[in-house]
């Protein structure tokens, strides 16, 4: 072997990186979402993938876990290569993250203890129902709603299906929280509790978080880390302060909410109205 590399022909260092992936090329048909990216996640830490819509940003999470597969480079989570084991063997290793998706994906036939158990069910044998209903509360009480442990999901807000579906993320105490879209749908008062609970679990349980976010409030509030991706690529890479400050025109486009100047062009040239205008009865037999 290599010196200086794992089995896998990966070189070794002693960097914090709990996942990392190396020049990832993922295609769908012939369109290329994520083209030969690398990226390093820091154990420990909050990372921020931000980006127009379309840009790749949950192609780029789901390839964190494996949901997705690369069509070349490979995914490492733990210095073990992942994107390239069979879905048995990957059971193990998806206990290790938590996986938010954007709209919650609560199960409304199940009340919230009820989804909340699910992925314990999914990957343990439950032999004592009553230390099951104390995690339960305990993670319930970490995002703010022991109590509802019965309700179902049609009786919640929106902002509190969130916090459930979180509840569940963490049931298993992963090492890594996905994020999709988190704060989408939700008011500023509620995205800002979405955002305290991201620093709260990052904080009080140690976790490595990646939230995919088009939220610039919530990205400047909750990562140590930004990152911007752009037709597949990465094209910014660093703090708060250097994302605001970032060169890139197109950083600046995004990070400040400007049309770009062509699709302004567009949207401001006279277009022909139809001189046909027609009324309800125009209808009538």
């Amino acid at each position: 072997m290599e010196q200086g590399k794992n089995k896998d022909g990966r070189q070794n260092n002693d960097s914090n990186g709990i996942i990392a992936i190396e020049n990832v090329t993922k295609k769908f048909g012939d369109n290329v979402v994520l083209d030969n990216i690398s990226l390093s996640i820091e154990k420990g830490k909050t990372t921020a993938v931000i980006g127009p819509s379309g840009c790749g940003k949950t192609v780029l999470i789901k390839h964190l876990i494996a949901l997705l597969r690369p069509n070349s480079g490979r995914v490492f989570f733990k210095n073990r290569r992942i994107d390239d084991l069979s879905e048995n063997r990957l059971n193990k290793v998806r206990t290790q993250y938590g996986f938010l998706f954007q709209g919650g994906a609560l199960f409304d036939s199940l009340n919230v203890t009820e989804n909340i158990i699910f992925p314990i069910r999914q990957h343990c044998e439950i032999s004592d129902f009553r230390q099951v209903e104390d995690l339960v509360k305990a993670k319930l009480a970490m995002v703010g709603l022991d109590g509802f442990q019965n309700y179902y999901p049609a009786n919640l807000s929106g902002g509190q299906r969130k916090r459930v579906a979180l509840a569940r993320a963490i049931a298993l105490n992963p090492q890594v929280v996905l994020y999709d879209e988190p704060t989408t749908g939700l008011d500023p008062i509620r995205s800002d509790v979405i955002n305290e609970l991201v620093l709260k679990l990052q904080r009080e349980l140690g976790v490595t978080s990646v939230v995919v976010t088009h939220d610039m409030t919530s990205a400047y509030k909750v990562a140590d880390r930004i990152i911007m991706l752009h037709n597949g690529k990465i094209v910014a890479d660093g703090d708060a302060d250097h994302i605001r400050n970032h060169p890139h025109p197109v950083v600046q486009q995004f990070i400040h909410g400007q049309v770009d100047e062509d699709d302004l062009a567009v949207l401001r040239m006279s277009g022909g109205v139809s001189q046909a205008q027609f009324l309800p009865r125009d209808f009538e037999q």
